[in-house]
């Protein structure tokens, strides 16, 4: 799935080539052992600028010199893997027994088509996919991604391209200032709901969109897709259970609520009362976070972070909802 930084990617390539930049595009398509980034992470380069990763440096160090060399990214797109010894590793930063596969496409001007493509149905929150022909360099972009992330065979490379995840966070306390840093740090994309003007004003968490109002319109808006987590930080039933009752009737793919497990308990049977089924219920994640004794903020909000991880990286990429 694509995050906010491959976004980002996209939007530059763009720009560059509105300048008459000479670009290239550069993507992980295959990983072996440990390595700094997944399979799918882009590079976008100029001869003099870049945006995006692949590694945290070396990696990218050793493909601009080869590009500005006119060794790579001459016609039809390479690959050039990396990792492939032990002193290479050590050379690159690399993680032992790492080796990254990282295919190199010049992107021309015709390329404009896809790009603006590609960007506006990301704006607008739907998964898409991008076609690219090996033997052309030709992109187009297509309405039905692919099941995995990259896809490959002799004469084409299938890209599964999806929106940022948006995390919808209901309370402006502190615990939703701490979580937002760690989420924003790990490119959600956050929105922050309180029906308190005055907490809202007090903000003091990383620049995110803050909105005054009820939960459930809120989320009724800004929270309908699979790419969307909920959760609850409140503490007063009045207002969480309000939005519990909006998020998990919608399709967001996490929905998890603050709270001990004699609140759990308690909620779980309002929500019952309020006409939740069973099967709704079971889709909510209380008490929010794995269960690792936190107790100040931050170990909650790392708590919570780490159960959001773990139930991606079992789930693989949330898919839109049909």
């Amino acid at each position: 799935m694509m995050d906010g930084q491959d976004l980002a990617v996209f939007c530059k390539l763009r720009e560059w080539l509105d300048q008459d930049e000479q670009v290239w595009l550069c993507t992980i398509v295959a990983t072996s052992g440990s390595s700094p980034r997944p399979v799918g992470a882009m590079l976008g380069l100029t001869h003099s600028r870049h945006i995006g990763s692949l590694s945290g440096g070396c990696v990218e160090e050793d493909l601009i010199e080869k590009l500005r060399s006119g060794e790579l990214g001459q016609h039809t797109p390479v690959r050039v893997e990396y990792g492939v010894s032990a002193e290479e590793n050590e050379r690159l930063g690399l993680p032992c027994g790492g080796k990254l596969d990282v295919l190199v496409e010049t992107v021309k001007q015709e390329d404009s088509d896809w790009l603006i493509d590609a960007v506006s149905a990301l704006e607008s929150r739907q998964a898409t996919g991008r076609k690219l022909d090996l033997t052309t360099g030709q992109s187009v972009i297509e309405q039905h991604p692919p099941n995995s992330v990259i896809t490959l065979d002799g004469t084409t490379m299938i890209q599964s391209l999806g929106p940022q995840m948006r995390m919808l966070l209901v309370g402006a306390g502190q615990l939703a200032q701490v979580l937002s840093q760690l989420a924003v740090a790990m490119d959600y994309q956050v929105i922050v709901t309180d029906t308190r003007p005055d907490v809202l004003n007090q903000w003091a968490g990383p620049r995110v969109t803050l909105i005054e109002g009820l939960p459930d319109d809120v989320i009724s808006e800004h929270a309908v897709d699979r790419h969307s987590l909920i959760i609850t930080l409140t503490h007063d039933p009045r207002i969480d259970d309000m939005a519990l009752l909006e998020a998990l009737a919608s399709p967001a793919w996490y929905v998890g609520a603050l709270g001990s497990l004699r609140t759990t308990r308690a909620r779980l049977q309002r929500l019952r009362a309020l006409g939740l089924s069973e099967q709704q219920l079971a889709r909510l994640r209380a008490p929010v976070g794995l269960d690792i004794g936190s107790k100040t903020p931050w170990e909650i909000a790392v708590a919570i972070m780490a159960e959001i991880t773990r139930e991606r990286k079992a789930m693989g990429t949330p898919k839109a909802a049909k």
